[in-house]
């Protein structure tokens, strides 16, 4: 029995002996799951320059390329818009590049006046820099993102990383491909309408790859081209010649649009370089160059993330000229939709797909044009700056101020000759006098002190609060005034005032709404109903990348992000 016993015993042993020695072989020969990548290769920044939110649900069903992949596959927030007033250019890049507000960043508009030289600034006007053409080309001035008070996510990026992240950004605008950059980065690249060259400047690197392509492909090479329609005519919505449309040098208002120039010569002039920037071409140039960058450069192919900035600026131009109602902007998304499917086609077979993440959004909506909306029967029209700078200076007659009592007057912002608002305010009739003839003039909604502007904890309205958001002592006006809903400013002088065409500026949702999407690496798919702003991308992408941001406004988009659990 006892052998018995014994017998079993050794051969329990010698199964058990050989079971760990076969799973520890197992264990040896099954090659360990790679672990998941925790970074993107890659982050792609979109911009579309004056694209309102409402085109994605307008336009959507006729997109096949990128935007159409970034709306079914991607993170769609429905309800993305700017919070602040000044929706500009310059502001709004400035605001998706850094996660912060205006009257935190300090880019207040595209320009504004400077009280100490008594100028009008560009936002990324630098007399410290020299800027320099690409190809042999011709360029003036100087531009950097010096007056950005905080860095970008970009250059964060970069410093974070010990240098090894390359930032590159490409733009037709200098205040646009600059912002998105930071102050200083491997390559920002814009275009000067002026002289048709493509430019950097000194604090971002001259690179040989750009030099080579613009070279070889000269924007002169588009000269002749003709913009005509991409879909049957049956296809688009509205009228052929929209109400009030404007419309660009050499052009009509209707297609077909050809790139020859104002007298349609035999040579590229720069009414030729307006007519290249608002169309479809400038956009298609901006994403063959955004994918020689990415090859060039071996974009997302360092042992850091990279970074891709593109602002196509040219639905802007568009949008100005013929309005949000037009078959040009309706062409115009066609187009993009196709280019970005070329480039996310680009990205996937170099960088690799689910390797890369992309934003998109814009820097400000558009108003419809007063004209058109005058059609509805609402009250629309244009406040005539020059006109209310003169019932201003006027009302301050019988109180013997000095004259010109207003220094500059743009936009909604209005800045008094040096010593003027300080006098102002220890004179509460005159100050009354200018309120008064401001508010009562036909077209103003409200007129806002700067002293009111600065935050707190008071309850305010919506727009009143808009305008807090947008002020930034020292480069803001002494006064805010805000236009009626559907009404623009102009400062086209007496007997010519402009008519045709819209803007943008306000804080009214028209100007404030624009798409977000997120597509890619780390990403949640899905459409997205809760309050955003673009102040939320870089956050957003700093959460995706590990990277730590100065000062933020916006918060990280969660909902959007993908859930990993541990191994």
């Amino acid at each position: 029995m006892w052998r018995m016993q014994r017998t079993a015993l050794v051969v329990a042993a010698i199964v058990l002996a050989a079971s760990l020695s076969f799973a520890q072989a197992q264990k040896r020969s099954t090659p360990k799951k790679a672990p998941a990548a925790t970074r993107p290769k890659l982050v792609v920044m979109i911009v579309v320059d004056q694209m309102r939110g409402d085109y994605v649900d307008r336009f959507r069903g006729q997109w096949q390329g990128g935007l159409k992949r970034l709306v079914e596959q991607g993170a769609w927030f429905r309800a993305a818009a700017y919070p602040y007033a000044t929706t500009e250019t310059c502001v709004g890049h400035a605001t998706i590049s850094t996660g912060a507000f205006p009257a935190s960043h300090g880019m207040v508009a595209n320009a504004w006046w400077d009280r100490n030289s008594q100028k009008l600034l560009p936002c990324t006007s630098d007399p410290n820099v020299k800027n320099s053409a690409y190809a042999g080309g011709t360029t003036k001035g100087g531009d950097s993102a010096w007056r950005m008070n905080i860095p970008a996510f970009a250059e964060e990026l970069k410093f974070q990383t010990g240098g090894a992240t390359r930032v590159v950004t490409f733009s037709l605008k200098a205040r646009a491909a600059i912002t998105l950059a930071g102050h200083k980065a491997d390559a920002a690249t814009w275009f000067d309408a002026g002289t048709g060259a493509w430019v950097t400047s000194a604090p971002y690197a001259i690179m040989p790859f750009v030099d080579d392509f613009v070279s070889k492909h000269p924007v002169t090479g588009d000269y002749g081209k003709t913009w005509s329609l991409s879909l049957p005519q049956d296809h688009y919505l509205y009228d052929e010649n929209a109400t009030g449309a404007g419309t660009v040098e050499g052009w009509s208002t209707t297609f077909p649009h050809a790139l020859r120039g104002k007298e349609a010569g035999g040579a590229p002039d720069a009414a030729f370089f307006e007519q290249w920037a608002a169309s479809p071409f400038a956009d298609t140039y901006l994403t063959t160059l955004a994918e020689t960058a990415i090859d060039s450069l071996g974009l997302g192919k360092s042992g850091a993330t990279d970074y891709l900035g593109v602002s196509y600026s040219s639905v802007d131009y568009v949008g100005h000229a013929f309005g949000p109602r037009s078959w040009e902007i309706q062409d115009i998304l066609v187009r993009l939709d196709q280019d970005l499917g070329e480039l996310f086609a680009h990205l996937d077979q170099k960088v690799g797909k689910e390797r890369y993440v992309v934003a998109l959004t814009a820097d400000h909506g558009v108003a419809p044009i007063p004209a058109d909306m005058q059609k509805t029967g609402f009250d629309a029209g244009v406040l005539s700056l020059p006109e209310l700078q003169a019932r201003i200076e006027k009302a301050l007659e019988s109180f013997n101020y000095a004259r010109p009592a207003i220094a500059h007057l743009a936009g909604n912002e209005l800045y008094f000759s040096q010593g003027i608002y300080g006098q102002l305010k220890q004179d509460p009739a005159a100050m009354k006098a200018v309120l008064d003839a401001a508010s009562t003039m036909p077209g103003v909604a409200a007129v806002y002190r700067s002293e009111e502007l600065v935050d707190g904890t008071t309850p305010i309205s919506p727009n009143h609060r808009a305008a807090v958001l947008s002020y930034f002592a020292g480069r803001s006006g002494d006064l805010y005034i805000l236009q009626q809903p559907y009404w623009l400013t102009d400062s086209s002088a007496a007997g010519s005032k402009r008519h045709t065409g819209t803007g943008h500026g306000t804080p009214y949702y028209y100007d404030q709404h624009v798409p977000l999407l997120f597509m890619g690496f780390g990403i949640q798919p899905g459409e997205y109903l809760t309050g955003v702003t673009p102040a939320d991308i870089a956050p957003t992408l700093a959460m995706l990348t590990g990277v730590t941001l100065a000062t933020r406004d916006g918060k990280v988009l969660a909902e959007a992000l993908e859930k990993h659990s541990p191994e």
